[in-house]
């Protein structure tokens, strides 16, 4: 995965792209737009998505501390890029929308789900710990998934800018 300049500015760009909208975003809980770039990246730029995702995560632990609630980023953007990476490229074009809504939306129910097995063993929490830590924060998931679902509706639009800007510096 060998970067040309161009690629590498572009990349950082995009990543700093992330956390500003993230920081935009903080007073609406659970309401962000990290899903819509991550599943967006991950279509037009495939393997080079990782790029930006990470540079969203280290610029997250730069600004906001490198402490024990950032762990998880290390792997929880990586699994939704992996779920994109997982659909197929040539999806009827009708269907993309919806799938691409409803993979976003399902990393925001699952988000503290897959983030549980960091806090129990960051905090040594039993098997049933780690329950009940999922379900005091259902509503929260709920209201993610729900959030990524509607701010799904923009990934269709990051994807055609990303694709045009694209073609107009090859």
């Amino acid at each position: 995965m060998k970067l040309t300049i161009r690629e590498i500015a572009v990349f950082g760009m995009l990543g700093s792209i992330m956390y500003a909208s993230k920081l935009v975003m903080e007073l609406l809980p659970n309401i962000h737009l990290l899903g819509v770039f991550v599943v967006a990246f991950t279509v037009v730029y495939r393997k080079k998505a990782l790029y930006p995702i990470y540079t969203y995560v280290i610029l997250n632990g730069i600004f906001c501390g490198f402490a024990t609630w950032w762990i998880p980023y290390l792997y929880l953007w990586t699994m939704l890029w992996g779920a994109v990476m997982l659909l197929p490229q040539k999806m009827p074009k009708a269907a993309q929308p919806l799938v691409y809504m409803a993979v976003c939306a399902a990393h925001g129910f699952l988000f503290g789900t897959l983030y549980a097995p960091a806090q129990a063993i960051l905090f040594g929490l039993s098997f049933k710990g780690m329950i009940a830590w999922i379900i005091a924060g259902l509503p929260w998931d709920f209201m993610h998934g729900v959030s990524n679902f509607f701010c799904g509706i923009l990934i269709m639009p990051v994807i055609a800018v990303l694709k045009l800007a694209e073609k107009n510096l090859n």
